[in-house]
């Protein structure tokens, strides 16, 4: 059975005009039950996890300074929400829905969050909505209790996972797999252990072509036992904070890919959500909703 974390905590109140779209944590679950892709069986309510947790991935720093809300103001500023308790206590839910998703991909081959995809949280500071890396702290989680041996991140989220880069620098355990836009945020990019930058407006066949050569070398010189897939819908054309041009059905033949290849070569995979932020909801939503569709239709 596909197993989705999600809980109404995800859906965060912004001020007015703020422009993350927060509201498709709340439309999401709700077109996947609508629509019978989903029933209320495959949602499942994440909680608050032990801080040892967290403290796999972050420091004991800035993590105490998140939980007594002690960021100094230019820290918060780079955050981009309004910095409260309710803000921290939903960041620390979303990485517990990745952690129980990532046990429950185990068991069932792949499982999903809602949210997440948090790429941009350092080990030390947060920035641009991330605040705690939810695959990350995922992936550590794993280790940690020796249920794998090695991770592959794939990231195809279109900005670079900078921190995710920096968290796993030098760590053999984890290959961090990046494809994102050249010319876009964050604008000094950190080291994955594979990076590729696309230029602005790359179309659907040159994105499929460089993925579908590059994800099977990945998997055969790396051996992953377990994926965690980073599925940022805002590779779209009509993204505002992307600059890449695929159309709503290239994407959906990114995920298909992704997820075939996983299903072909038994690999468990965890998918975080990530970005997206097209002026129309609706495209947002669909986007997203594919990947879901694609899960049920390739594992079960």
């Amino acid at each position: 059975m596909l197993k989705i974390a999600y809980h109404p905590i995800y859906k965060h109140p912004l001020p007015e005009g703020h422009r993350f779209p927060m509201i498709k944590y709340e439309l999401l679950p709700q077109q996947l039950l609508h629509e019978g892709t989903c029933s209320e069986s495959n949602f499942f309510e994440p909680t608050i996890p032990d801080d040892s947790d967290i403290l796999r991935t972050h420091t004991k720093t800035y993590y105490q300074d998140l939980k007594t809300l002690n960021l100094d103001a230019r820290a918060a500023r780079k955050i981009g929400f309004p910095l409260s308790e309710e803000l921290v206590k939903r960041e620390v839910i979303i990485a517990d829905g990745t952690i129980k998703a990532s046990e429950f991909a185990l068991q069932y081959g792949i499982a999903m969050n809602i949210a997440g995809g948090t790429h941009h949280a350092y080990s030390n500071r947060g920035e641009a909505f991330c605040l705690l890396n939810d695959q990350a702290i995922g992936a550590r989680y794993l280790l940690n209790k020796k249920l794998i041996s090695k991770v592959l991140i794939v990231d195809l989220d279109v900005h670079q996972g900078n921190g995710t880069a920096e968290i796993f620098q030098g760590d053999t355990d984890v290959f961090t797999f990046s494809m994102h836009g050249k010319g876009n945020y964050p604008f000094k990019k950190e080291e994955s252990d594979l990076d590729i930058a696309l230029e602005n407006d790359t179309e659907d066949n040159t994105y499929l072509f460089i993925l579908k050569e590059t994800l099977p070398k990945l998997i055969e010189s790396e051996q992953p036992d377990f994926i965690y897939y980073l599925c940022g819908v805002d590779v779209v054309a009509s993204d505002k904070l992307g600059k890449l041009g695929l159309t709503l059905e290239g994407c959906k033949e990114r995920d298909r890919y992704v997820l075939q290849t996983c299903r072909h070569n038994n690999l468990p995979v965890m998918c975080s959500m990530g970005g997206g932020y097209s002026p129309d909801i609706k495209i947002i939503i669909e986007a997203h909703a594919n990947t879901f569709r694609l899960a049920q239709e390739i594992f079960f």
